[in-house]
C-alpha cells in the first residue's frame, strides 16, 4: 500500500496538510505579507527544477517511478552535482509554499517531506541502485552527494 504513495503523491498531500494546519492550529506567523509572495517564486523555482529533471528522465528513456525497476543511471543536469534534484525541487516547492502561507506550523511540511525523502525514498532507489549498477553506482555516490553539499567528513549524511 505504500507504493502508492509516491513522491509527487506525497507533496499534494502535504499541501494538503499544511493548508489545513495552517488553518486550524494557531502558530505564530513568520513571515508578513507582502513578503509571504515572495514564496510563490520559490515554489515555482522548485517546481521547474523537480519538472526539468522528470522531463531529462522521460527525454532519456529512464524509468521514473520510485518503486519501479531503475532502467539507467542519470548523470546529466543537476545529477551531476546532486543524486536527489527532483527531491530537492518538491523541498523547494513546499518551503515556497510554506513561506505563502507565512506561519510555523506550515514549516512542519517541507521538513516532514525532507524526513520522508532521506529515510524512505532515497534509501530505497539507492539499494536497487546499488544492486544493478554495484561499482558504478558506488562510483557516483562518492563523486556527488546525496544532497547538494550535504556531506559529514566525507560521506552522506545517512
Amino acid at each position: 500500500m505504500m507504493r502508492f504513495l509516491i513522491p509527487p503523491v506525497l507533496v499534494l498531500v502535504t499541501i494538503g496538510g499544511m493548508l489545513v494546519l495552517d488553518r486550524m492550529l494557531p502558530s505564530p506567523e513568520l513571515i508578513k505579507t507582502p513578503y509571504t509572495w515572495l514564496g510563490g517564486v520559490i515554489a515555482l523555482a522548485g517546481l521547474a527544477l523537480a519538472q526539468a529533471h522528470a522531463r531529462l528522465f522521460h527525454s532519456l528513456r529512464i524509468n521514473i517511478q520510485t518503486f519501479g525497476e531503475p532502467s539507467d543511471l542519470c548523470e546529466r543536469g543537476l545529477f551531476s552535482r546532486s543524486r536527489n534534484p527532483m527531491y530537492l525541487g518538491m523541498l523547494v516547492l513546499l518551503s515556497g509554499v510554506a513561506w505563502c502561507l507565512g506561519s510555523l506550523v506550515a514549516f512542519a511540511g517541507p521538513l516532514l517531506f525532507l524526513l520522508a525523502a532521506q529515510y524512505w525514498y532515497v534509501p530505497y532507489e539507492e539499494a536497487r541502485l546499488r544492486r544493478k549498477y554495484g561499482e558504478r553506482y558506488d562510483d557516483y555516490c562518492r563523486r556527488v552527494p546525496r544532497w547538494i553539499g550535504w556531506r559529514r567528513g566525507g560521506r552522506d549524511l545517512r
